[in-house]
């Protein structure tokens, strides 16, 4: 594994971390959620994200990472590895389950440390800006997680380049710089580059990349259609099947075929194209197999690209 300097803090971490988004909830299978983990860590992952309302249900996925990690990783391995948890999308019914403000912030990580049977966590994370809430609030309830051992860092996800920088000012002036910044990020969803990560380098603060693989549209899944039991075809999540136009499947296929020519599947070579920029620290994948994780290992075994291959990529991503 190789590991990243995360902005100019002291944490170094995996180029690859193990997002638990989806596959880790009460509706899948504890032996193979178990198995995933395990094997990530032996491939030397040692960053595990989460949310307060990851699942499904909401919840159940922190309840299984935390029966994991005590099946496993007691003792000392709990400071081998870096756990992260959010809040601020919405997570109980009433008015203090949802958004940014201190009250729900810190209920909500109260309640993540005792699913997870952790004494703190390696993050704590404002999920999304909320528009009704100062954003002085919601920095100075990260600061007070900080502050008060539930969690070492402090850090953002889905904040604009200008919000971000807002927020890196008032963490700065309340004494708990922001770490990392997690956004969506991948070759079809490029708002990253429209000035956040100019910000993100300019405060020092890391960025690890959620979606890289578009909801599997950069797999070769897609190639020849919508499969049955793909998340399109089910249509109730974040991928639908008006997503998948014509222009968008040649483009696919398209990428595809220059992923062969590196000897790199397109999921590989999307988290490769990621991690090309040194101020992307880490790259979130998701997994529902130990199959499907060890595959996308496989990206940092190859993660330069030539001039003319990165010229070709804009120009498919041009064409729509």
């Amino acid at each position: 594994m190789k590991y990243n300097r995360c902005g100019r803090s002291g944490v170094l971490l995996p180029a690859i971390s193990l997002g638990l988004w989806h596959n880790f909830g009460s509706v899948d299978v504890f032996s193979t959620a178990e198995a995933i983990i395990k094997t990530a860590f032996d491939k030397g992952i040692t960053h595990f994200d989460l949310a307060n309302n990851y699942g499904p249900v909401p919840g159940s996925a922190e309840e299984n990472f935390g029966k994991i990690v005590s099946r496993n990783f007691n003792g000392f391995l709990r400071d081998q590895l870096f756990i992260s948890t959010k809040a601020g999308y919405t997570m109980w019914d009433g008015p203090y389950g949802d958004w940014g403000s201190r009250k729900y912030l810190i209920s909500s990580l109260d309640q993540s440390l005792k699913r997870m049977n952790l004494d703190y966590v390696d993050v704590f994370y404002s999920h999304r800006p909320d528009p009704e809430t100062p954003i002085e609030e919601t920095m100075q309830a990260l600061d007070f997680a900080v502050r008060s051992g539930r969690a070492l860092y402090a850090g953002i996800s889905n904040y604009s380049a200008e919000q971000t920088q807002q927020a890196a000012n008032i963490l700065r002036e309340l004494g708990t710089p922001c770490l990392i910044h997690q956004p969506k990020y991948s070759m079809f969803v490029r708002w990253t580059e429209e000035g956040l990560l100019d910000v993100l380098e300019d405060n020092g603060i890391g960025c690890i990349a959620f979606s890289p693989l578009a909801q599997g549209l950069l797999t070769d899944r897609y190639l020849k259609g919508i499969p049955e039991n793909s998340r399109a075809a089910k249509s109730h999540g974040f991928l639908q099947k008006n997503d998948i136009t014509e222009e968008r499947l040649q483009q696919i296929t398209a990428l595809n075929n220059l992923a062969q020519e590196r000897e790199q599947t397109l999921a590989q070579m999307a988290i490769a194209w990621l991690l090309k920029d040194n101020r992307v620290t880490s790259v979130l994948v998701g997994a529902s197999s130990v199959e499907q994780l060890q595959q996308n290992l496989e990206s940092i075994n190859n993660l330069d690209f030539s001039q003319n291959e990165l010229q070709q990529i804009e120009e498919i991503l041009k064409t729509k």
